[in-house]
């Protein structure tokens, strides 16, 4: 099939190179979100998928907007046979869904109906899911609720945090996504409609949602953290400046802290939570570099009985 893939970030790359690897099908051109600014400097830079289909010769789309007539009228022009999407990041128009004759087809990263929305993995880590996975389902205009063409499962690791669970779904749903492509140019796949129940949401996880409340029990600070890593990032204030939680994990023995109550030795940092404590193992204090949590616990000289949290 004649395909035009749709995709940004890192993440959609994997997806992009089995497409390209796959033989089958030809990658025609690639859209993908504009450039944006990056680094100190602030400069321009193209997204990964950009780059690339740059470096594979493929045509790049860099559309403001999907529903821009220029935009549309190429992609008439190339006349896609499908567009496998993987993190656009803009929605499609019905205008735009029904250029290619088998639509536009999405790689997403949960179980349908479970975790639609922009952020399936953060919130499958946060909700303490033992297993996620892939899907991949006919674009419609709602939000993630199309057929499903096939799935695949994925367990979530005591210690994974949201990009290690993304990067290994990134790779196993790229073979899924171009499965699918297979499925549906010899007609051996056929969307299913999704389940009415098991519906959850999984919006966008902004930076106050990513604030800890100490007064929550040690496996929900836990799951915040590793949900949260790397974006947004998990944070609490201590001496009134944001101090950002790379890495903790919970230790069920210590039970002398108070919620939020630090607790610092020579090589190791707790915190209490409403149950029993979490160890720190790396922070990153507001303008610096992430470091060990033990590192910065002797710059600061934490007082007995102080505390992070409001």
């Amino acid at each position: 099939m004649k395909l035009v893939f749709a995709g940004t970030p890192e993440v959609a790359v994997p997806a992009l190179d089995a497409l390209i690897a796959s033989g089958r099908h030809e990658v025609a051109a690639v859209v993908t979100r504009p450039d944006a600014p990056a680094g100190r400097g602030r400069h321009l830079v193209a997204s990964p998928v950009a780059q690339r289909a740059e470096e594979a010769g493929i045509e790049v789309l860099k559309p403001a907007k999907p529903r821009d007539e220029d935009f549309l009228a190429r992609l008439r022009e190339i006349a896609p046979d499908c567009c496998p999407v993987v993190a656009y990041g803009a929605l499609l128009p019905r205008v735009a869904l029904d250029v290619p004759a088998h639509g536009w087809v999405n790689l997403h990263f949960s179980l349908l109906p479970a975790w639609r929305g922009a952020a399936p993995v953060q919130h499958a880590v946060l909700a303490g899911d033992e297993v996620t996975g892939a899907s991949t389902f006919l674009i419609e205009e709602g939000l993630d609720s199309g057929p499903v063409y096939g799935v695949i499962t994925e367990d979530v690791r005591p210690t994974d945090t949201s990009g290690d669970l993304l990067t290994r779904l990134a790779f196993a749903g790229a073979g899924l996504l171009a499965a699918t492509m297979d499925g549906i140019e010899d007609g051996s796949l056929k969307a299913v409609p999704q389940p009415a129940d098991g519906i959850t949401q999984a919006p966008k996880i902004q930076v106050e949602d990513a604030h800890v409340d100490w007064k929550a029990p040690a496996l929900r600070v836990d799951r915040l953290v590793r949900a949260c890593t790397p974006a947004p990032g998990a944070w609490t204030l201590f001496r009134g400046e944001r101090l950002k939680l790379i890495q903790a994990h919970p230790v069920p023995d210590r039970t002398d802290l108070a919620a939020g109550e630090l607790a610092a030795g020579k090589n190791n940092v707790f915190v209490g939570t409403g149950s029993y404590a979490v160890e720190l193992l790396w922070v990153q204090p507001q303008g610096k570099k992430p470091m060990r949590a033990a590192d910065w616990a002797r710059g600061v000289r934490i007082a007995a009985g102080e505390r992070v949290g409001a």
